[in-house]
């Protein structure tokens, strides 16, 4: 039978781990979209060191495990003397990690667009990183909202991965309610439902874009 007053004494224990577990997933989705644009844009560059070092970039950070991106940028700046802590290195990690998927979703919706689109653009006087900018990656970025959306949730969802770094995430503080309360079962149950209160709205909010997006095109 479930023990309930786990949830209720070690509340405010779930709740600074949920609050860390928000604020590591909005900060890596920022830099995650950001990054994943910039390299989704040098993968189809017309400088070929561009195109490169995005392919090289994709990759190798796809075809490795998370948990290894993140150990890089914790054990990595620490052996050049410049030491992180175990949430802001998970941070990164998993930024760059996610924005290697993130940069073949924009890729894709980029090359949907109808190539008059960049000529006409160009024709007009327009540089490529204006046109990128100002004309093909705002309509891209709208036509892949729903898988974006799917690597967003899984970016919330591998966040977990920072406990293993000490992240100060929901996961770090549910091994500690567990450590205290040696109810595995129930302890990790409640971390899952803190999980679901970021999801599943969010996982809501995809599928009705996809609706719009089916009736629109």
């Amino acid at each position: 039978m479930m023990d309930f007053t786990i949830l209720t004494d070690y509340f405010d224990v779930y709740l600074e781990g949920f609050r860390g577990t928000v604020l590591s997933s909005l900060l890596a989705l920022v830099g995650s979209f950001l990054l994943g644009a910039l390299i989704a844009v040098f993968r189809i560059a017309p400088v070929r060191v561009l195109r490169w070092f995005g392919t090289g970039y994709v990759e190798f950070i796809r075809n490795i495990p998370l948990l290894l991106v993140v150990y890089i940028f914790y054990y990595g700046p620490s052996a050049l003397g410049l030491p992180l802590d175990g949430f802001t290195a998970g941070t990164i990690g998993l930024a760059v990690y996610t924005s290697s998927f993130i940069a073949e979703a924009i890729r894709a919706g980029i090359l949907a667009i109808p190539k008059g689109q960049t000529e006409a653009a160009r024709s007009s006087g327009l540089s490529y990183a204006q046109t990128m900018l100002h004309i093909i990656l705002p309509q891209a970025i709208k036509l892949v909202i729903p898988p974006l959306g799917n690597q967003f949730i899984n970016l919330i969802k591998n966040s977990s991965v920072l406990t293993i770094v000490a992240g100060l995430d929901l996961m770090y503080f549910a091994d500690i309610v567990n450590t205290e309360t040696y109810r595995t079962f129930d302890t990790y149950l409640f971390v899952a439902l803190f999980y679901l209160v970021l999801t599943l709205p969010l996982s809501y909010g995809v599928r009705v874009w996809e609706r719009r997006l089916e009736r629109r095109y």
